[in-house]
């Protein structure tokens, strides 16, 4: 394993959150979790790769929609303990509910409020 991933604190269950950035606007895109094989293997491939807990897998963004995010740039923050992704969003979904976002929701008055468009409706996307 790369030592780069020595560096990276990693909590008991050998995972990091990291968030997704698209790269040519700033938007913030996704928050997941990644651990070392995931981080290896993205970066080997050049694409978003994840730990999925509920899979207790790793997941390739857009394995089964198309919707890659090609890795730009891998950031680690100040305390070691998370990561950035910054990625191109290939197909501009990165959201499962077919939204460039998966913070589409902003509190107002108290309330969740939907604030961004379904660019495409999830059950198009997923078969």
């Amino acid at each position: 394993m790369p030592s780069y991933l020595d560096q990276i604190k990693w909590n008991q269950d050998g995972l990091v959150p990291v968030v997704a950035q698209e790269a040519a606007t700033g938007r913030l895109l996704t928050q997941a979790w990644i651990n070392r094989e995931a981080l290896t293997v993205a970066v080997a491939e050049g694409r978003a790769v994840y730990w999925s807990r509920s899979r207790n897998k790793l997941w390739r963004k857009g394995e089964e929609s198309g919707h890659i995010q090609k890795l730009v740039d891998v950031l680690l923050d100040c305390d070691n303990d998370a990561v950035c992704y910054r990625v191109e969003q290939i197909g501009g979904i990165a959201c499962h509910t077919g939204r460039e976002s998966c913070f589409y929701r902003r509190l107002d008055a108290g309330t969740w409020q939907e604030f961004e468009p379904v660019l495409r409706d999830p059950a198009q996307i997923y078969k």
